[in-house]
């Protein structure tokens, strides 16, 4: 249930009832661990909306040939629409959330979500291949900072295990990345074009018009971007951040080879390959669950521990190429493994940035991509001389680099949630008295 209008008579309701913004900080003592019912719709809308945000992103990847032919240009041209986009949400990640952290968060849903849906507008009805890319270009600039502020909001909703609300953000990133690919290339394919672009539309429209009914102001307290951009002098930060871009480009260093893997070493039909990728997107979306419920049990062990079972894996992959159940039974456990590398990567750089959370939540975004980016480069130099099993020697050695920086992270500094200190004088506008 999404919460009512805000009126006067919330002040005199008691906190689980409060609406959207009057969510708990860390400053004031939840009355339980678990968190109140609109903390949880808005956990749930946010998540909505990255979903719908990442489908858009992704979804074009299923239907770069369609789109060259509609738009008259080659299918490298076409490519472009990805590409663009990640660059954008690459170069704007690190800062741009930072920077807009003071304003209000509805505004930025609604900015974000109404950009996002105008894209797919253009989309649909342009016949402009220049317009077509200037409008995803212009979307992708408000995408770090949706995707940073329900980061942060999500972690705020569960103060006493932020990982806990963070991986159901992760779900929508997960689901939007499972099902836009396939699903814009099976409407594409079925029904047209059109139809695929309408429907990504459609998800944006619907997040943009919840938001704007049932989500009512959410003041952010201003923080300089000085103050922020400090926490980036201990080493505890770029440990961080360079531990998740490595574990990041192993992880999809070697996924932007793994249909041709599956093909090629393992003797999958082109069917069963897009079937053996869709349980992997499945299993993401397990582990994000998995890791939700038990990280915050064990953040130090968990750190620890996904690199080498990650390692392990991915050997027993290039040992068991041939042997298709044990090769797709494996690819699905490291879509597991994926949902709490995410979770391990994303509190590893909160952790070290307490004082600017979207400043850390728009850097992970920004090691995420850049990660992604290093890890395909590296992994495709070992195809080119050795075939295409030779990418895990790629992700093998990245998988070292990110256990080591991790654990130079872990001696830098704590990544357990801050504890929770009451403070009656601190509380949120709105919540109760």
């Amino acid at each position: 249930m999404f919460i009512r209008p805000a009126s006067e008579d919330f002040a005199r309701r008691d906190e689980a009832e409060a609406p959207f913004f009057a969510m708990r900080s860390s400053t004031t003592a939840p009355s339980s661990s678990a968190p109140s019912r609109s903390d949880a719709s808005l956990v749930l809308l946010l998540t909505f909306g990255v979903f719908g945000i990442i489908a858009t992103e992704m979804g074009v990847a299923g239907i770069i040939p369609q789109i060259a032919e509609r738009f008259d240009v080659s299918v490298p041209a076409a490519g472009w629409t990805v590409s663009a986009f990640a660059l954008v949400v690459s170069a704007c990640a690190p800062f741009l959330p930072a920077a807009m952290s003071g304003v209000d968060r509805r505004k930025v849903m609604l900015a974000t979500l109404t950009l996002f849906t105008l894209s797919n507008v253009v989309a649909l009805f342009s016949t402009s291949f220049a317009a077509l890319l200037a409008a995803r270009m212009l979307a992708a600039l408000l995408h770090p900072v949706y995707t940073a502020m329900a980061f942060t909001l999500a972690a705020q909703a569960s103060p006493e295990d932020p990982s806990l609300g963070i991986s159901r953000v992760f779900t929508g990133v997960s689901a939007g990345m499972v099902l836009g690919v396939p699903w814009a290339s099976f409407v594409t394919t079925h029904v047209g074009y059109e139809a695929a672009t309408a429907s990504f539309g459609l998800a944006n429209l619907v997040a943009l018009l919840i938001t704007w009914r049932r989500v009512p102001s959410m003041p952010a307290k201003r923080i300089g971007l000085g103050a922020q951009l400090s926490v980036l002098r201990g080493p505890a930060l770029l440990l961080a951040v360079a531990a998740f871009a490595a574990l990041n480009g192993a992880m999809f260093g070697f996924f932007s080879f793994l249909s041709d893997f599956l093909h090629r070493a393992s003797g999958f039909d082109f069917d069963a390959v897009s079937a053996v990728l869709f349980g992997y997107g499945l299993a993401n979306i397990v582990g994000n669950v998995l890791a939700g419920r038990f990280f915050g049990k064990g953040r130090r062990f968990f750190s620890l521990a996904v690199p080498p079972a990650m390692f392990a894996a991915y050997t027993l992959l290039y040992a068991a190429a041939d042997m298709r159940p044990a090769a797709a039974g494996l690819v699905l456990a490291l879509g597991v493994a994926a949902g709490f590398a995410n979770i391990v990567g994303q509190n590893l750089i909160a952790t070290a940035a307490r004082r600017a959370p979207d400043l850390a939540n728009g850097l992970f975004l920004s090691a995420a991509n850049f990660g992604t980016a290093l890890g395909t480069a590296f992994c495709g130099a070992f195809i080119g001389g050795m075939g295409t099993k030779a990418a895990l020697f790629g992700t093998l050695l990245m998988l070292v680099l990110a256990f080591v920086l991790t654990a130079l992270r872990l001696r830098a500094g704590s990544i357990d949630p801050e504890p929770v200190v009451p403070n009656a004088s601190q509380r949120p506008e709105g919540a109760a008295a």
